[in-house]
């Protein structure tokens, strides 16, 4: 009996990860109002009615793609808060964190910029609960480095919107990088540059060390 359960348990949390893999493609491509949860359904070889058993409207399935790319940001993101470390250290490994991020999970990005994009009219709650009180911490460590002068002077919170928005445009606006690369793909390799490249210009401008 309990092997069974065990069974029934495993093949439902299978069955909802390809859901929701399927809808994380389907909602980057059409948005969440071009999105059809019957063409979901189909797409992972099940009907409407059985998607909908496990998630029953097309907001909670959206809502469930949203908390997925959260927790695998936020994730990555704790890593900055930590204000023992060297400076040039954290802030590379933080930028490998969120590029590493656009590598692998670049559909999932652009459905949570989408939702920013058009005003977090569905997750703009999470977004306030979950995110700004690490985005705080995040810069109360800049600013005591700034303090103890182990960076230079800057706006801490732009300096680290400056960073997603360096990281996060090789997942959002990949599109537009193919077309500049003659429509190949991003390779590890572009992937490594940029995150040589980035790292370069934010550490010689804030270490004083590498400067």
């Amino acid at each position: 009996m309990a092997s069974a359960k065990l069974r029934r348990v495993l093949n439902r949390d299978r069955l909802e990860a390809d859901i929701i893999a399927e809808a994380v493609r389907v909602f980057a491509e059409a948005g969440y109002e071009g999105a059809s949860v019957a063409t979901i359904a189909e797409n992972v070889g099940l009907s409407k009615q059985n998607l909908m058993y496990y998630f029953p409207t097309k907001q909670a399935l959206y809502q469930r793609v949203l908390d997925e790319v959260l927790d695998n940001w936020l994730e990555r993101m704790a890593n900055l808060a930590a204000p023992d470390g060297e400076p040039a250290e954290v802030l590379r490994a933080y930028i490998g964190a969120k590029l590493a991020f656009s590598r692998e999970h670049p559909l999932a990005s652009r459905v949570y910029a989408m939702e920013v994009i058009s005003g977090a009219p569905m997750y703009g709650e999470q977004i306030r609960e979950r995110v700004v009180p690490l985005v705080r911490k995040d810069i109360e460590v800049f600013e005591r480095w700034i303090a103890a002068g182990r960076i230079a002077p800057v706006n801490a919170t732009h300096l680290l919107f400056a960073i997603w928005a360096m990281t996060q445009s090789y997942a959002d606006f990949a599109a537009q990088m193919h077309l500049v690369l003659g429509a190949r793909e991003l390779t590890a390799t572009d992937f490594s540059d940029a995150e040589e490249t980035i790292s370069k210009l934010v550490i010689a401008a804030l270490v004083p060390a590498a400067r």
